[in-house]
């Protein structure tokens, strides 16, 4: 007798699901004459009639009940087609067996073992948001003397932790971890996952070593009241995210992972999702989730299908519903846009903004028209938010070209449109903003990208005051300018070596221990990051709609753009200087928008060598007393520090 079909209705899901007494299975393989669920360990699995799954003809899907399955059994298909035979892991498994890779078993997991402790959290609105982009493998690990571990060792989600309050006190309120899922290999961007719906095991930790990790949970648990969580809650890998993403919450930060569904794979081994239902020719043409097309050494999905349509939202759907995640940052939609994905996104969307409107979704969308990508359907694609390379590149080129000496060109009016709205987004809040990202400074094993914003501006010496004061510049234009800020891990401790996903490149792991003493320099300009941010987050106008670049002198290298809540006023001007001489005893005229006196609240120059004895500025603050100048009703005189960015203010701020 094949498996029982109890609890078996047209809505069961996908995947191996716990249900009274037992759990449902179902898995799509059209081509398929057989599928058998085998539990308990694969061994010498030798298929048995109970153990197979009834195949309804008309859809493909193969189905089943069986009774005695509880949280934590280990199972895998047997799937039995036209090519052959052979296990099979589950396309839509929620863990994996921990270690073994490829030729593991799929974990049967209970999405209610883990008792969240963030029910009144709010993740903020979108044009709030500042997000901190990082890499779950490389970015952080120590022991328990506080000894960094990264060495030839992958990061886990729980070493993330150790840097939640960290992150928290930095002001940003968002963290954009690189790919979550599995993928074959121990190290990794993330971005050829072959397991979409499993945590990348290499993240995780086991029996073994989470006695070490627990009471460190539990520590920044009890600082927000909360009860601390047992070994057996966080024994599990999707436990183990989820606490993660918990513990973010509790600590005012959002989680928007980055997901991936251009493309999958590179290498899936025989027990993958590609030609699942033992095809028989396994070439590019018999693949029932993928196209005759490749990307980035994987296989591009095919959207035609409503199974896999099916399958890319329901993974999306996953992080909102099971992760409490905040949002989805999607790789390059530009290419599902160009491999027929266009009404997938528009249906991905609509479907995620109906569960969770509040939920952040960010396109990295490089299509011709890029308004396109944040346009609601049917017109666009209806994400929230797209990737702006403008603001990115404007700013990246002045820095390059100050780079260059005091008698560059530096073309600083160039940055006036890339403050503008993108043209035709219906919000500034739209632009997904960056100077540094994981694509732009990546070395992978020795292929460089571009340098991070210390080399760029320094050249030879990325620690000299050209470079440290050109740094302060481009950090301000990103976090005063309109859109949404994305920092790159590192960014904020002025980190200028390129990046690595390899945990075995010591000289392209972030250097913490820079930020603990050990450069000084590194610590100036986070206290400079970090005042920045929270600048931003006390002042509306700097997260409001409005930006008028008002004065640009191009033979003085000095900029001027002011920002305002409209109805409101709040008005805040933002003064850039790349020169490299003070404008001392305020000597430079500069018009603002209203007389009367204007807080000086961030004066960059305050930050070098910090608490600068020798710092240039306002006092506070500047009277604009004077007649109107630049478009402008009135009228101040200034210092202006040599390669600096101040902001003037109405008010001290919230």
């Amino acid at each position: 007798m094949p498996a029982s079909q109890q609890h078996i209705t047209a809505s069961t899901p996908m995947g191996a699901n716990l249900a009274a007494g037992g759990a449902t299975f179902r898995v799509w393989a059209p081509g398929a004459s057989a599928v058998h669920v085998c539990r308990g360990g694969a061994g010498a699995y030798v298929p048995a009639p109970a153990d197979a799954l009834v195949k309804n003809q008309a859809t493909g899907h193969f189905t089943g009940f069986f009774a005695g399955v509880t949280d934590g059994t280990p199972y895998r298909f047997w799937v039995v087609g036209p090519g052959g035979q052979g296990f099979k892991r589950d396309p839509w498994a929620r863990e994996l067996e921990l270690g073994g890779y490829p030729d593991c078993d799929c974990i049967v997991r209970d999405p209610d073992t883990y008792p969240w402790h963030d029910a009144s959290y709010r993740s903020p609105a979108f044009s709030d948001l500042v997000v901190y982009q990082l890499h779950i493998g490389v970015f952080y690990a120590v022991d328990d003397a506080g000894n960094d571990i990264r060495h030839r060792r992958v990061s886990k989600f729980l070493d993330v932790l150790d840097r939640v309050e960290y992150l928290a006190d930095l002001g940003v309120n968002a963290i954009q971890p690189l790919p979550l899922v599995e993928f074959q290999g121990e190290w990794s961007l993330g971005y050829n996952g072959s397991d979409l719906f499993s945590p990348e095991m290499d993240y995780c930790v086991g029996p073994d070593e989470l006695p070490r990790y627990l009471p460190r949970v539990n520590r920044l648990l009890a600082r927000k009241g909360c009860a601390p969580l047992t070994a057996a809650q966080l024994g599990g890998q999707v436990n183990q995210l989820k606490a993660l993403v918990d513990v973010c919450h509790l600590y005012g930060l959002a989680v928007i992972p980055d997901v991936v569904y251009n493309h999958a794979g590179g290498n899936f081994g025989s027990q993958g999702l590609d030609h699942f239902d033992m095809p028989s020719s396994p070439d590019r043409h018999n693949s029932i989730y993928f196209s005759e097309h490749d990307l980035a050494g994987g296989r591009v999905f095919d959207y035609g299908r409503p199974d896999v349509r099916d399958f890319l939202i329901q993974n999306a759907l996953m992080y909102l519903r099971e992760y409490h995640a905040d949002g989805l940052r999607f790789d390059e939609v530009s290419a599902m846009d160009r491999n027929g994905g266009w009404s997938l996104c528009q249906d991905l969307t609509e479907t995620l903004e109906h569960v969770k409107p509040c939920a952040a979704l960010i396109a990295e969308y490089w299509g011709e028209h890029r308004w396109l990508g944040v346009w609601e359907p049917p017109d666009g694609m209806g994400f929230d938010l797209a990737y702006n390379d403008s603001l990115r590149d404007r700013v990246r080129d002045v820095v390059a070209r100050a780079a260059g000496g005091a008698d560059a060109e530096l073309q600083l009016g160039s940055l006036g449109p890339a403050l503008e709205r993108p043209w035709n987004f219906s919000s500034a809040w739209q632009a997904f903003n960056c100077v540094e990202n994981h694509d732009f400074v990546l070395d992978m094993d020795g292929d460089h990208c571009k340098p991070r914003i210390p080399r760029l501006a320094g050249g030879d010496d990325s620690r000299s005051w050209y470079a440290r004061s050109r740094s302060r510049v481009a950090t301000g234009l990103l976090l005063t300018a309109p859109g949404v800020p994305l920092i790159f891990m590192g960014q904020e401790i002025l980190e200028d070596k390129w990046w690595s996903d390899n945990p075995n490149r010591d000289d392209r792991l972030v250097w913490w221990a820079g930020l603990n003493g050990a450069d000084r320099h590194m610590s100036d300009h986070h206290r400079f990051v970090r005042e920045l941010i929270w600048l931003r987050r006390r002042h509306p106008a700097l997260r409001a709609e409005p930006v008028s670049v008002y004065h640009v002198d191009e033979l003085n290298r000095v900029l001027a753009f002011h920002r305002w809540v409209p109805g409101v006023g709040r008005d805040v001007v933002v003064v850039v200087s790349l020169r490299e001489q003070t404008f001392a005893d305020r000597s430079y005229a500069i018009g603002l928008p209203q007389p009367g006196y204007w807080h000086e609240v961030l004066n960059s120059d305050v930050f070098d060598n910090f608490s600068n004895p020798w710092v240039q500025g306002n006092a506070g603050g500047v009277n604009a007393d004077g007649p109107g100048m630049h478009g402008m009703p009135a009228s101040a005189g200034i210092t202006i520090p040599a390669g600096a960015i101040l902001v003037f203010s109405r008010d001290p701020g919230d």
